[in-house]
C-alpha cells in the first residue's frame, strides 16, 4: 500500500480518534502513535472559558505537508494524517490530532512529537485563549503575535 498523508483544516468539530487512526492503519505497521490536544479549563491559574482559532489556510495547508515531508525524511513511516480545528473550540474539546504509523513504535512516537511541536511553532494558525477576565491571541510562525 502506498504512503497516504492527510492535512485537513476545517471549522467543523474534527472526527473520532478512532477513525483518524483508521485513516493511518497499514497491516504492515506495528506501532500506531495519535495525540489530540484538547481545550483545557485552566491556563496559568486563570479560568478558561474557550479556545478561538484562525488560520491562513492556504499556508497552513502548505507548511503543514511540509512538516509531513520533513517527518518521512527522519523517521520511516507509512501513514500520516494532521487535522486542525479553526473557530471556537469549548474546554473539553479537541482542537488538533496528529495520527502517524510505522513499522515500529520509535518512529511513529517521535514523528508525532515532532509534528505537534513543529506545527505549534511554525504553522500560521493562532489562538485566542478566552478566559473569564479577558482574552490574549497567540500565534505561530516562529512567535508572531495576531493583533
Amino acid at each position: 500500500m502506498a504512503c497516504r498523508d492527510i492535512v485537513e483544516i476545517s471549522a467543523e468539530e474534527l472526527p473520532t480518534l478512532d477513525y483518524i487512526s483508521g485513516l493511518v492503519h497499514d497491516d504492515g505497521a506495528g506501532a500506531i502513535t495519535t495525540f489530540s490536544g484538547t481545550t483545557r479549563d485552566t491556563f496559568e491559574d486563570k479560568a478558561v472559558i474557550e479556545l478561538e482559532y484562525e488560520a491562513y489556510i492556504p499556508m497552513a495547508k502548505k507548511v503543514l505537508k511540509e512538516l509531513v515531508l520533513e517527518a518521512r525524511d527522519k523517521w520511516h513511516l507509512k501513514h500520516v494524517a494532521v487535522y486542525h480545528r479553526t473557530g471556537i473550540v469549548p474546554v473539553g474539546k479537541v482542537s488538533v490530532v496528529v495520527a502517524a504509523s510505522s513499522k515500529h513504535r520509535a518512529d511513529s512516537m517521535d514523528a508525532a512529537r515532532y509534528l505537534i511541536d513543529e506545527l505549534k511553532f511554525r504553522c500560521p494558525i493562532w489562538k485566542r485563549e478566552v478566559y473569564q477576565d479577558g482574552s490574549e491571541w497567540k500565534g505561530a510562525c516562529h512567535g508572531c503575535k495576531k493583533h
